[in-house]
């Protein structure tokens, strides 16, 4: 798997867990409070592992966001390194995806 597909894909996870989060807050926000302390209890746990779990959210995505940056200027390295070699395999894509698409 390449590196940007495993970035996109780290990308995604985390805008999912951010939406679950998020969605859980607002219940948490929405639910009835009955006025039991079983249910204060429950409330101040639900929203103390919220607030670690976003704080575990926001870790992930500034480790995904420095493998990205990391892994973009890798690959803009090599090309300055290497720019002959990039043209030649940026070609060689280029045909067997045009050999692919016109075959549909």
């Amino acid at each position: 798997m390449s590196t940007a597909a495993s970035a996109k894909e780290k990308e995604q996870l985390l805008d999912d867990v951010r939406q679950v989060l998020n969605s859980t807050e607002e219940l948490i926000n929405t639910a009835v409070d009955d006025g039991s302390q079983h249910s204060k209890e429950l409330r101040k746990r639900l929203s103390d592992k919220l607030g670690t779990a976003k704080a575990k959210l926001r870790d992930a995505e500034v480790a995904v966001v420095g493998k990205a940056k990391e892994a973009a200027k890798a690959t803009d390295q090599y090309v300055h390194d290497n720019p002959w070699k990039s043209i030649g395999i940026a070609a060689g894509v280029g045909f067997l995806l045009g050999m692919l698409v016109s075959r549909r």
